[in-house]
């Protein structure tokens, strides 16, 4: 049996082939929304321009002086590189001038984009002609208050002191908040280390029952969220959903949050698995969207296995490798950010990660990466699974194990 997997997002997006033995019982398992067609330019605009619940934005930007577009990194296929120049052409029809308008990259606890990561996520005319920032967690921050929950918020300079600011982001399922989207732009998006790690650990620790993936109407982390981006004052939101190359599915823009609820409504639909992995013996989890977030795709493995024991086969094709991520990630050889480490492997599961572009730090999400077994191509990942794995093994495949989610759990 061979199957055809997205790979490489960032770099031409390509496919992977890879064969399966006909003797095991393989079910394929995509998210529900995977052949949804690519949106034109010209149907994102027409979301943009007709907004939901607020004002178009050119109106919104009479009378104002200087603008921020608030961007997500690296970890969301969002194409901005689409998106901004609409909303470029609506802030200057409405006035602003060219020089009054700036980019922060809302890296959260991540790592810095470099220039050229910037081109790819931006295109090359936005760089050239606009000032791109990236966020700082540890420095210039301004305080604008505290949530109800108690977390201390303090925000990215730059986009306080603009006079409207604009948010570009891309639903996916969450492990934590449900799904992205929405206010996360701004906690964890542009917040300062302190109020992240307030929300991470303390917030988070009020309700935990409340969270997980694909958990969203009750999440108390979406909750604090949402108060965050109410204290900054996002004034106009665009959201997008993605298919299964990580092309713009569908646009939702305007007041911040009606959008993210409608965005939010149609990602439940798109991203889940259907049919739903269930008492698998193996799951081969394809990290394509986040390929650099790849321990995400372990999760969507072990909730598949039968009694949460047996193999799961990570698929991370990530040239850049692991995003840094300065609250989870190790820093040292036994310790690391305010919540290293995320968690352990567990006995029960053998986990394969193939990565052609491994690194030593590569499995650093776990405080055991000892136990990963590593390859770098499919033949020597199929010949160690030959080895282990016997003829009627249950098996699942999942194409897109960082954007998908069980409907169930």
């Amino acid at each position: 049996m061979k199957f055809s997997l997205p790979q490489l997002l960032w770099y031409e997006n390509t496919s992977i082939e890879i064969d399966l033995p006909d003797e095991w019982e393989v079910e394929y398992c995509p998210m529900k929304g995977a052949d949804r067609p690519a949106l034109t330019v010209e149907e994102m605009e027409k979301a943009i321009v007709n907004p939901i619940g607020t004002p178009r934005l050119r109106d919104l930007a009479e009378g104002k002086k200087r603008a921020v577009i608030i961007f997500d990194d690296m970890t969301r296929p969002t194409r901005v590189d689409q998106l901004a120049p609409i909303l470029l052409k609506e802030l200057m029809a409405g006035g602003i001038s060219e020089e009054d308008i700036v980019f922060v990259c809302a890296l959260g606890t991540h790592g810095a984009l470099t220039q050229n990561e910037f081109r790819k996520k931006l295109g090359q005319e936005i760089v050239e002609r606009f000032r791109v920032f990236n966020h700082n967690i540890y420095e210039n921050c301004v305080e604008v208050g505290t949530t109800s929950r108690g977390t201390r918020l303090l925000v990215n300079r730059e986009v306080v002191e603009a006079d409207l600011k604009i948010g570009i982001g891309c639903v996916t399922a969450h492990a934590q908040v449900g799904f992205s989207g929405g206010g996360k732009i701004v906690l964890p998006g542009i917040s300062h280390v302190d109020s992240i790690a307030h929300y991470h650990l303390q917030v988070e620790a009020m309700a935990k029952e409340t969270t997980g993936l694909g958990n969203f109407d009750n999440n108390i982390l979406r909750l604090e969220i949402e108060e965050a981006a109410r204290m900054t004052g996002i004034d106009f939101l665009v959201n997008v959903t993605v298919n299964a190359r990580g092309e713009t599915s569908a646009v939702f823009a305007g007041e911040l949050f009606q959008v993210h609820e409608q965005a939010v409504a149609l990602a439940k639909k798109l991203y889940a698995t259907q049919p739903r992995p269930q008492n698998k013996d193996v799951v081969i989890a394809n990290a394509f969207v986040k390929a650099n977030e790849m321990a995400i795709s372990v999760l969507l493995g072990v909730l598949a296995l039968k009694d949460l024991a047996g193999t799961v086969v990570v698929i991370a094709d990530s040239p850049e490798g692991q995003v840094i991520h300065y609250l989870l990630g190790r820093f040292g050889r036994d310790y690391g950010g305010r919540q290293y480490p995320i968690g352990a492997l567990p006995e029960s599961v053998n986990l394969i990660v193939m990565a052609p572009r491994m690194d030593k730090t590569f499995g650093d999400w776990f405080s055991n990466p000892e136990r990963i077994t590593w390859t770098k191509d499919w033949a020597q990942t199929l010949a160690l699974l030959r080895d282990e794995v016997k003829p009627g093994a249950r098996v699942a495949l999942v194409p897109n194990a960082t954007m998908q989610y069980y409907a169930d759990f």
